[in-house]
């Protein structure tokens, strides 16, 4: 399985709104495989399909949460085809967030606390469940994607602007 190159902003590509997955079939699995590896290599907790230049409503996600404190992260790889949020909380919740193509920067970004999502796995079942926390957030993130949306898209002009040139000077001096 080959390690798919990671679109980095500010490539228009990212701004592309992704298309409705039509079936579940082996192209599409191996893809979700080639999307995990590539995301686990990054390394990085989720990865929409439109970051690795495939406009289909499909992300991936692996909190890799350590079972005790300190320890080894346990992989726990989730798929979601044509994710939808039905329900989400008043409640907001801050995380500092980072993306894969979005490299070397954070900022804290306020989502839902909770939010009940609706979506099919790579099975093809359909799941809806009410999922909080760091879930909550990686999805919400990685749902943004498919809309063409990016976690600096919820800064202030000011501060994606400061985030828009630290990329464009780091890609500078990796030229350099």
């Amino acid at each position: 399985m080959p390690l798919l190159p990671i679109i980095e902003a500010p490539d228009p590509r990212l701004r592309v709104i992704s298309k409705p997955v039509e079936s579940v079939d082996d192209d599409l699995r191996k893809l979700i495989a080639d999307m995990f590896e590539t995301m686990y290599a990054a390394p990085g907790i989720g990865l929409a399909a439109i970051q690795v230049g495939a406009p289909k409503r499909l992300l991936v996600i692996d909190l890799q949460e350590p079972e005790e404190e300190g320890g080894e992260g346990v992989r726990d790889p989730r798929v979601f085809i044509n994710p939808e949020i039905v329900e989400a909380s008043e409640e907001l919740r801050t995380y500092q967030e980072g993306c894969l193509s979005v490299p070397d920067q954070y900022a804290d970004i306020a989502r839902a606390d909770w939010i009940v999502a609706r979506w099919i796995d790579e099975k093809g079942e359909a799941h809806e469940q009410r999922i909080d926390g760091l879930l909550a957030t990686c999805l919400q993130h990685e749902m943004d994607h498919l809309e063409g949306i990016l976690f600096i898209d919820h800064l202030s002009r000011l501060k994606r602007d400061m985030v828009l040139k630290k990329l464009e000077k780091a890609k500078r001096l990796k030229a350099a």
